[in-house]
């Protein structure tokens, strides 16, 4: 092992036996530096959302990861992320939100790029007057675009390069929610929020993934979608999440609800399922609406959640769309005193990743050993095969 690669044996045990990961996981700056390259970079991680960007020219500047990108949608239509640096001296190219009205320019020497990256004005790169110069290749220096792909909405990452093809590396998770395989429509303005969280983005996860809580965290989700009546969601590997048999739509005073998703089978007349895709994207689905939670890491101790709400037709009720977004807010707002005191007690010298238990805590068991196994396959590839 190097220097300051951690001991995760037991982690990789039966849950039975189980350690969680170790403290250093949550607050260790190089240890999230190589979680960085081995969980996130490595993987198919998600970005943002299609709907930051909703019309053609929608330029949003991201940083993940100390990683400068540029989401931004074509004249074409398409959704790409670029990195959001100029080709000629590294400048940022987008430092807001905006629209792009013509072509994308530096602010240093006004390079110009087209919204599918390409550099088209390279203004007297050869001299006063001379826009061109044979060494300078406009072909070959576009945006340096970063490998992506949306599903549900959600801009997915694959910095590396390295990753499986998504439809391969999500086949499991797209083939459970086939059903929900149909157009989604973005709320819009009042539903998005984001929470600032004082935690390492994992335990977000974890917690999200798993329904023990409900009865003492959640109380008044509790009070009629019971523990009793969730079940764990378990692929490892994957994913994992839980699901409830008894989901109670939203409804106006008059009796109102949202349109349900066309064609789906009786299961989903109450049930609902909650699944945290590895590494940081929280889904949700249910027969009138959906959700989508990108994690964006922002240091060890420090997450930035952003919360999406999704609906089966454009036009959905303002005030039924409002109170829908308000209670989910609280319901996740309860959650934040949990993540952050376990991420205080993350600083405890003699705590050794905890245990789980065999019947409830299976999807954040599950979460753990894919940490564990993609960080071993990152250190067995970095050390090479003289050292495996």
């Amino acid at each position: 092992m190097g220097k300051h690669d951690t001991d995760l044996t037991f982690v990789q045990r039966s849950i039975e036996t189980a350690h969680g990961l170790p403290n250093a996981h949550y607050t260790d700056p190089e240890v999230f530096a190589e979680e960085r390259e081995a969980l996130l970079f490595a993987q198919w991680a998600g970005l943002a959302v299609a709907g930051d960007v909703p019309e053609p020219g929608d330029a949003k500047p991201i940083t993940f990861l100390g990683m400068p990108l540029l989401l931004l949608r074509g004249r074409d239509g398409a959704v790409r992320v670029f990195q959001n640096i100029c080709r000629h001296r590294g400048m940022i190219l987008v430092d807001e939100a905006r629209k792009i009205e013509g072509a994308i320019r530096c602010p240093y020497h006004s390079w110009c790029y087209g919204s599918d990256g390409r550099l088209v004005s390279t203004p007297h790169v050869g001299g006063p007057g001379q826009n061109t110069h044979a060494a300078i290749d406009r072909d070959t220096l576009g945006l340096i675009e970063v490998r992506s792909h949306i599903w549900r909405d959600v801009v997915w990452i694959n910095v590396s390069g390295k990753a499986a093809p998504f439809e391969e590396a999500m086949s499991d998770v797209i083939a459970r929610w086939a059903e929900f395989d149909k157009p989604l429509y973005h709320g819009g303005p009042d539903s998005r929020f984001a929470l600032e969280v004082a935690c390492n983005w994992k335990l977000a996860v974890e917690n999200y993934c798993e329904s023990y809580h409900l009865p003492w965290v959640h109380p008044g989700l509790n009070s009629y979608s019971r523990l009793e009546d969730h079940y764990n969601i378990e692929q490892p590997g994957a994913f994992s999440g839980q699901g409830t048999w008894v989901y109670r739509q939203i409804a106006s005073p008059e009796g109102a609800r949202f349109p349900d998703f066309d064609g789906l089978t009786p299961k989903w007349d109450e049930a609902a399922e909650y699944i945290a895709v590895y590494p940081n994207v929280l889904l949700g689905v249910h027969r009138d609406h959906a959700f989508a939670i990108v994690l964006v890491p922002e240091g060890p101790d420090r997450t930035v959640e952003h919360v999406h709400l999704y609906y089966a037709q454009p036009d959905t009720d303002t005030d039924l769309r409002q109170r829908n977004t308000e209670q989910w807010k609280v319901v996740f707002e309860e959650d934040i005193f949990v993540v952050e005191g376990m991420q205080r007690g993350r600083h405890a010298s003699g705590f050794d990743g905890g245990r789980f238990s065999p019947a409830m805590d299976g999807p954040t068991h599950l979460f753990h050993a894919w940490v564990a196994d993609r960080i071993h396959t990152y250190r067995a590839n970095a050390q090479g095969p003289a050292s495996v």
